[in-house]
């Protein structure tokens, strides 16, 4: 028997990842983070690093400020091609992935701009500046000065809390001991989270019946031999 409600027709349609402020689960892993972006405008200054691994929450985290902020988000590659100046007059901007970017001089030019425009600045990375390989001297200088918050790499219970609430938005019934399973097997990142579900969820579709633990293992071998 399908673990969804029954008479629902069920579509395999894979669901995009929810960046509201509800579908942020709080833990000690990324509560220092939650507390620096919830309490602005009120920051120690108007450039904020945040730092952590990939799959932590950075994105997430950042569009709920960016969308209490009013603030643009731009991934740092397309500083490129961006109006710098016309980007400046923005109230806030959210600039993603800075040390992966590979653009020093419009990222320093930017953080000249807004320091006039009196504009708020978050940077996500997953690395200090230090550890970016900057040559701009006096860019590495910036952001060493710039507070900064670290997000952690998501905590076992934050993994458990996020499979119940992805399992749920896809209104699958998961025993406890499947959810126990997956998050002690997982990669810990929310992005890993996401895609164990929709493949379970494809699969218990295509079978009609629940997922369960004996079906989580056969997908998280296949994972594994996909790897």
């Amino acid at each position: 028997m399908s673990a969804r409600a029954a008479g629902q027709l069920a579509f395999d349609l894979p669901l995009a990842p929810s960046f509201s402020r509800e579908n942020f689960l709080v833990s000690p892993s990324n509560e220092a983070a939650w507390a620096q972006f919830d309490a602005w405008p009120n920051w120690p200054g108007r450039t904020l690093l945040l730092l952590g691994p990939t799959g932590a929450g950075k994105s997430h985290l950042g569009a709920i400020w960016a969308e209490t902020a009013r603030a643009k988000i731009v991934p740092a590659a397309a500083l490129v091609t961006a109006d710098l100046q016309e980007l400046a007059q923005s109230p806030a901007i959210l600039v993603e992935d800075a040390d992966r970017g590979g653009v020093e001089k419009e990222l320093f030019h930017l953080i000249n701009l807004v320091t006039e425009s009196g504009a708020y600045l978050a940077v996500t990375a997953r690395l200090w500046p230090d550890s970016w390989g900057l040559q701009t001297k006096d860019l590495l200088s910036r952001l060493r000065r710039a507070p900064a918050v670290e997000i952690g790499e998501p905590d076992d219970g934050l993994v458990r809390a996020v499979l119940v609430k992805l399992f749920m938005d896809r209104q699958l019934q998961v025993e406890a001991t499947v959810i126990e399973f997956l998050a002690a097997r997982i990669e810990r990142s929310l992005a890993a989270a996401r895609s164990v579900v929709t493949l379970l969820d494809r699969e218990a579709l295509a079978r009609g019946r629940a997922v369960t633990r004996p079906m989580a293992s056969e997908v998280l071998k296949r994972l594994e031999d996909d790897h």
